[in-house]
């Protein structure tokens, strides 16, 4: 018996739902804190809210590179846009949820860097005198998306395994055979 699948529009709404939220919290953080000055403790000095600016990638990388970032995330969207539809085939649900994660903060920090040259950063953690950069919600979907595309890689051989063990093969056409 087949299972039925989602439909591929809930993978790219999936998207969407991390851009708005990635666009909506910039704005909120951006008209609400001031740039480089103001803090917020959310847990004591272990999670604040700050608003700083990034004109590079993760990390601060590459800083006023912004042409290139645009040219690297257009074919980076294109790319990913492209697998979603063919994962969609393959039906691996948690790479298409990786993937839409990965697509609307991909989107998210596209947009910024495209129109403004930088991207807004806020959410800061501190382990003792350490302090992480700062990222933004865009930075979660992507960072949430690649930990989900590499469990599904360590779930998928594990999966085909198990259906080996079980004396089953499919072949490329779709039939079964016993072993």
């Amino acid at each position: 018996m087949e299972q039925r699948r989602p439909p591929i529009v809930l993978y790219y709404a999936i998207a969407a739902f991390v851009f708005v939220l990635d666009y909506v919290t910039k704005k909120i953080i951006a008209r609400n804190i001031d740039l480089n000055t103001e803090q917020i403790n959310v847990i004591g000095d272990f999670f604040l809210i700050a608003h700083i600016r990034n004109r590079g990638a993760a990390f601060g990388i590459l800083e006023g590179q912004r042409w290139f970032f645009v040219l690297i995330t257009i074919v980076v969207v294109s790319a990913i846009a492209w697998y979603l539809q063919r994962s969609y085939r393959q039906g691996r649900v948690l790479m298409l949820v990786a993937l839409g994660m990965i697509l609307g903060g991909a989107i998210g920090n596209f947009l910024d860097r495209s129109i403004y040259g930088e991207v807004v950063d806020f959410l800061q953690f501190n382990f003792g005198s350490y302090t992480f950069p700062l990222f933004n919600v865009a930075d979660c979907g992507i960072v949430c998306g690649v930990g989900l595309i590499i469990l599904d890689a360590l779930l998928t051989p594990k999966q085909e395994n198990e259906s080996n063990d079980n004396g089953e093969q499919t072949r490329d056409h779709g039939e079964q055979t016993t072993v």
